[in-house]
This record gives structure tokens, sequence and C-alpha cells, in this order.
């Protein structure tokens, strides 16, 4: 029976994370997280390690994807990527030390805003747009938001691939697909760091949980991906904005119900 609920709790979560990762490149522990924390009772610093090494290779594949139908700027992406590693690492450090309520309130909350932002206002920057901005400008936006961006993803798990975006979409930039295939490239190698330091750091995680929750979301990011490269993006936006709200809401709830 404890088989049974670990895999349907990992099947949503994995629907759930590999839909907005391959969507908008939203981090898999923005809901693996709190979905383990929430219906397995899992420690929220080990389920934060599971979602992001489930973002691995659904990262991997959403990028793969995206590159397929030229939406992926790597030579650009690298300042962002480098900036990034290196804070998740000590995002990962500083996580050990803060308290486990804390964080899986933080990863909750940051889905239903995130959501919100992405249905209100949709991103709808053009290429055009995108290659006006000066070289050195884009990068050094892009360490500084790499820099916060790693922070994020090292400690809550929450918010680091749409906080990435973000930065893409509003300071850099980048036209949304284009974004979206670039964010979830420099996940992969974030998700790696991250992950790796949660363990380090933490120890081993639940062998089973972490098994099922990264086949299920490369299942879905990849099938999400291809669908993402043919819609507008102002579908993607709103897809993915109420995927997260529908999932942050219902943790709450749920949180509120078992205390």
């Amino acid at each position: 029976m404890d088989l049974l609920i670990t895999i349907i709790v990992c099947f949503f979560a994995g629907a759930g994370a590999g839909i907005g990762t391959g969507f908008a490149g939203m981090s898999a522990a923005a809901v693996v997280g709190p979905m383990l924390v929430t219906f397995l009772h899992i420690p929220p610093y080990e389920a934060v390690g599971i979602g992001l090494i489930s973002d691995v290779l659904a990262s991997a594949i959403s990028a793969y994807t995206y590159k397929k139908s030229g939406n992926l700027n790597i030579k650009d992406s690298l300042p962002m990527m480098i900036s990034v590693l290196v804070t998740t690492i000590i995002g990962s450090y500083l996580a050990s030390y803060l308290p486990s309520p804390a964080m899986g309130g933080t990863m909750q909350v940051a889905l239903i805003f995130i959501g919100l932002r992405f249905i209100i206002k949709p991103v709808t920057t053009t290429k055009e747009q995108m290659a006006s901005i000066p070289k050195k400008e884009r990068i050094i936006k892009a360490i500084i938001g790499g820099c916060i961006v790693g922070l994020i993803c090292g400690t809550v798990g929450a918010g680091g691939g749409m906080m990435m975006l973000f930065v893409l979409t509003t300071f850099l930039g980048y036209q949304m697909h284009v974004a979206v295939g670039t964010s979830v490239f420099i996940m992969a190698f974030t998700a790696l760091t991250g992950g790796i330091s949660h363990f380090a750091i933490g120890g081993k995680p639940d062998i089973m949980s972490l098994i099922f929750c990264v086949a299920f979301t490369l299942l879905w990011a990849r099938i999400a991906a291809k669908i993402a490269n043919k819609a507008s993006a102002k579908t993607l936006n709103r897809a993915v904005g109420i995927v997260m709200i529908i999932t942050g809401v219902v943790i709450l709830v749920v949180n509120y119900l078992l205390k």
C-alpha cells in the first residue's frame, strides 16, 4: 500500500513538474518538493534534492526538443549558467540551516505568485526585440541575474527555472520560446549541481521516490516540450500559470487540513 501511494504521489508530482518544465522552464523541485513533503512526509531538504535530480533529465530532454526547433541560445547563456552554478552550491549550503517549515512554505507561496504573474502578464517579446540589446549589457545582466537565480534554486528549489525565465525575458529581452529553451538548458546543469550538493550535505534520499519522480517528470517534460514548440507564447504562459496555481493551492489546503 505504501508503494502504491508513493507511485501515485510521484506520478502527479512528475506530471506537474514535467509539464511546467517542458512548457516554461519551471524547476521540477518547485512541484516535486512540496508534493513529497505534503503527501509522503519526506523532509523538505531531502524533497528539494529529489526534485532537483528529477529536473536534470527532464530539463535536458526539454532543451534538446527546443534546440531541434531552433529555440535554444547556448552561446549567450554561458555567463548566466556559470554564475547560477556557483551560487546554487552556496544556496544548497545555506538551505541546510533553514527551518523545514520555512522551506516548505516558501515553495508553495512561490508557485502561486509566479503562476499568477504569467497569467496576468504573459511574455510576448519578439526575436527582433531580443536581438536589439547590446552584448555587454546582456552579459552583465546575465551574471547578476544568474547569481540571484542560483541562490533561489539552491536554497529552496522553488522558482529557479521561473526566475531564470523572468530574467531572460524581462532583463535580457529573450523571445518566449528561446527563453524557455535556454532556461531548461541551464536548469539541467543547475539542478544536477544543486541535487548533488543537497545529498552530499543531507545524506542519501528515499530511493523509490527518487526513481519514480525522475521517470514521471522525464516522461511529461518530453510531451510538454513537443507541444510547447508548436504553441503560441501566450498559450505557454497561461498553461503553466494554471498548473502552478492549482498545485500550490492544493498543497496549501492539504497542509491546512492536516494541522
